[in-house]
């Protein structure tokens, strides 16, 4: 399916090209902040607790990924919503429980593989010899 004729599928695609494009950005923004904190870490021989802090933009960077790579907004799939506008933010309701279900299922999957991903990062930072 082209990214032009993309449409509300419960559970698989809740965001159009617009949305779609912001979490990419996102993502990008967070591997960019993750590399400079993890560079600034060695740089400042950081010791390994604080390394954990890593956590925090890998988990946001995989999130942004995640979201595009899938098509689907996290936030907006357990509130309920969705949006294939031109404009980012707005939404339209989904009116269907079982809709709603599928929706937030697919939105935990994002946030725990996102958590996942922030964890091994965090975790290889922390274990990194400095």
């Amino acid at each position: 399916m082209a990214s032009e004729n993309r449409q509300y599928i419960p559970g698989t695609c809740n965001i159009g090209p617009a949305e779609t494009r912001q979490r990419m950005q996102a993502g990008w923004l967070g591997l960019g902040v993750t590399i400079v904190m993890w560079v600034l870490f060695i740089i400042f021989r950081v010791s390994a607790p604080w390394r954990l802090f890593l956590f925090l933009p890998a988990a946001l960077s995989a999130t942004g990924f995640l979201q595009a790579a899938f098509h689907f907004c996290a936030n907006f799939g357990m509130r309920g919503v969705f949006n294939f506008g031109d404009e980012v933010g707005k939404t339209e309701s989904v009116t269907q429980a079982e809709f709603r279900r599928k929706d937030r299922m697919k939105a935990q999957r994002i946030i725990f593989y996102s958590a996942l991903l922030g964890v091994a990062v965090a975790l290889i930072g922390y274990f990194t010899a400095v």
